[in-house]
């Protein structure tokens, strides 16, 4: 394989983020391992036409050896949080769908509801490798609920999901590294595959932060959120900064308890929520890191 180029009865619930044990280095962590999604519950639905209803939640890991998770319902933040699977072109795939409740908007880099602006739904939904359709905002469109949101793609496996929480910030991740990149690569110089096609990847990354914000804080918190994924990949062992499709989507709400606004604001990896949001997106993006490289021994 190529290596990278060097340095420059009642509902299934997703499990919980579990308690600090001895020797962790940081907060909680969960996902698509001993972690996941909290408890709660939402109403009837799925992710778009085809939605498979949940199921039964059994254990899952990011770690090697250790299967996806079952689709199931949690909560994220103050909303509600669902795994599901849907059957297109005769292929099983997992998306994942937060709605957050009334009163929260977003900033996002993604092909739907990218920019600033409100969001009631928040949809990271997984297409077959080698996806080809010439339209993916439709497509995001169809699966998605009515009103604002953001829509995200990815042929990363979604419900190998990974999840992070430090002091009331939270984040989820979707990780794929076949194909890693430098920001900065020569010209003209391909970037190196460490997988075959049908291991296909991508980075997909939800931040969600439980109070108000200035839109130059949503700003300097996806730099912050960025940093912080680099940061896990390279302590991981992969010499990137990412991958070329990445897409990354922050929460939060338009004003606190009382109304009060406009926010805080600072979000850099030294402002209070900064360093909370790039705490949780380090601990599950490195997790997810770990858990893609695992399944089949693959390492820059």
């Amino acid at each position: 394989m190529t290596s990278s180029p060097p340095l420059p009865g009642r509902e299934p619930v997703l499990p919980a983020p579990r308690s600090p044990r001895p020797g962790d280095a940081g907060p909680a962590e969960g996902g698509a391992g001993p972690g996941g999604v909290g408890p709660g519950g939402v109403g009837p639905g799925g992710v778009g036409p085809g939605g498979v209803g949940p199921g039964g939640v059994g254990p899952g890991g990011a770690g090697p050896g250790v299967g996806p998770l079952a689709p199931g319902r949690g909560r994220l933040a103050r909303g509600s949080f669902e795994l599901s699977r849907r059957r297109e072109d005769g292929v099983l795939l997992a998306s994942l769908l937060w709605r957050p409740g009334p009163g929260w908007r977003a900033i996002s880099s993604a092909m739907v509801g990218g920019g600033i602006g409100p969001v009631e739904w928040v949809l990271n939904a997984q297409v077959p490798g080698g996806y080809a359709r010439m339209d993916p905002v439709d497509h995001l469109r169809e699966m998605a609920p009515p009103g604002p949101g953001v829509g995200m793609l990815t042929a990363a496996a979604v419900d190998r999901f990974t999840r992070a929480a430090d002091g009331g910030a939270e984040a989820v991740a979707t990780v794929g590294l076949r194909i890693p990149t430098w920001a900065a690569a020569p010209e003209g110089v391909p970037d190196p595959e460490l997988a075959p096609p049908h291991r296909p990847g991508t980075i997909n990354i939800l931040v969600a932060v439980p109070v108000p914000v200035s839109d130059a804080a949503l700003v300097n918190l996806v730099m912050t959120v960025t940093e912080a994924k680099t940061q896990a990949l390279i302590e991981e062992g992969f010499g990137c900064t990412g991958t070329a499709s990445d897409a990354v989507c922050v929460a939060v709400p338009e004003t606190g308890p009382g109304g009060d606004g406009p926010g805080e604001p600072f979000g850099g990896p030294r402002s209070v929520w900064g360093a909370r949001a790039a705490r949780a997106v380090h601990r599950a993006v490195r997790r997810g890191a770990r858990d893609w490289a695992g399944r089949d021994g693959t390492r820059t």
